[in-house]
């Protein structure tokens, strides 16, 4: 008999799939509402310049997302760049990154790690270091695939706690800037919540209808308080009373089982160790007329 080769198909992106270059095997798979999160791991190389950030978010977990809500060659904002992680995940997943940053200091550490790390020469086109506020001011209507992004998490760095005692032994900062404008240096929590929808509605406009942005975030505390900051935003965004605003789509834990446990509240009370961020998953609706 002769001899019979089993045929293997490789696995197709359907047709009908606008989104992303995912097979459904792929697709399905990043429909998990978690993920953990995959740091480049301290003796890395690589780590160096998201370590001197005082909130650092990893590229290779901002690559799982732009991964599943674009396509090759699409393009990607951060509105709030800091060391350029979200433009290094575009150069590693062949789009376009755009990144925004208030700090001249971030904006040239961002310069200095693509050009070592990704032998990248950021041009201003790209690299844009200004206010976020401004956003519309420099990009057109319906331009970008994506966005995504980690904002300030209100003044929280300027706790002084283990972690921020920790940064200080290191050698590293404590708080983004000193600028007047920076998100991190407002005092009251409702002004900065105002502050940072304005900033996130404007990307209503820039982003191409049916498109997604993702906002990476956590909750804290404040003195005794515990701040649902994720959920305070989703209610910002979401206002259906407001003519131009986001659906919400989904919630993704990103899970930090690698972080440092801190003895908080010891022996007297319940005070959480927050091991985990929530990406919010928010899609551009049809303008309401």
């Amino acid at each position: 008999m002769p001899e019979i080769q089993e045929i293997i198909e490789e696995p197709k992106i359907d047709k009908r799939n606008q989104l992303n270059d995912l097979t459904a095997k792929e697709w399905i798979q990043e429909t998990k509402s978690f993920f953990f999160q995959k740091g480049l791991g301290a003796k890395s190389p690589e780590a160096k310049y998201e370590k001197m950030h005082p909130a650092p978010f990893s590229f290779t977990d901002i690559t799982k997302l732009i991964r599943f809500f674009t396509k090759e060659g699409g393009k990607v904002l951060d509105p709030f760049l800091g060391v350029g992680s979200t433009v290094k995940a575009c150069l590693e997943t062949n789009r376009e990154g755009f990144g925004v940053e208030l700090s001249p200091k971030w904006c040239e550490v961002t310069r200095q790690r693509l050009s070592e790390e990704s032998n990248y020469e950021i041009d201003d086109k790209h690299l844009i270091c200004e206010d976020s506020r401004n956003l519309k001011k420099y990009f057109n209507k319906d331009f970008f695939d994506f966005i995504v992004t980690s904002p300030p998490y209100w003044n929280i760095l300027e706790k002084k706690d283990h972690k921020a005692n920790e940064r200080v032994l290191n050698g590293h900062v404590t708080k983004y800037s000193e600028n007047d404008f920076d998100l991190g240096n407002i005092e009251d929590y409702n002004q900065f919540l105002d502050e940072l929808s304005a900033i996130f509605l404007n990307c209503y406009d820039i982003l191409k209808p049916g498109k997604y942005m993702n906002i990476i975030v956590s909750d804290f505390r404040h003195k005794s308080e515990f701040v649902a900051f994720h959920a305070d935003l989703i209610s910002k965004l979401t206002n259906k009373e407001v003519k131009k605003h986001f659906v919400l789509k989904g919630i993704k834990a990103l899970m930090q089982n690698a972080k440092k446990l801190y003895p908080y509240g010891y022996p007297f009370c319940y005070v959480e160790n927050i091991h985990h961020q929530y990406i919010l998953i928010l899609q551009k609706v049809n303008e309401r007329s």
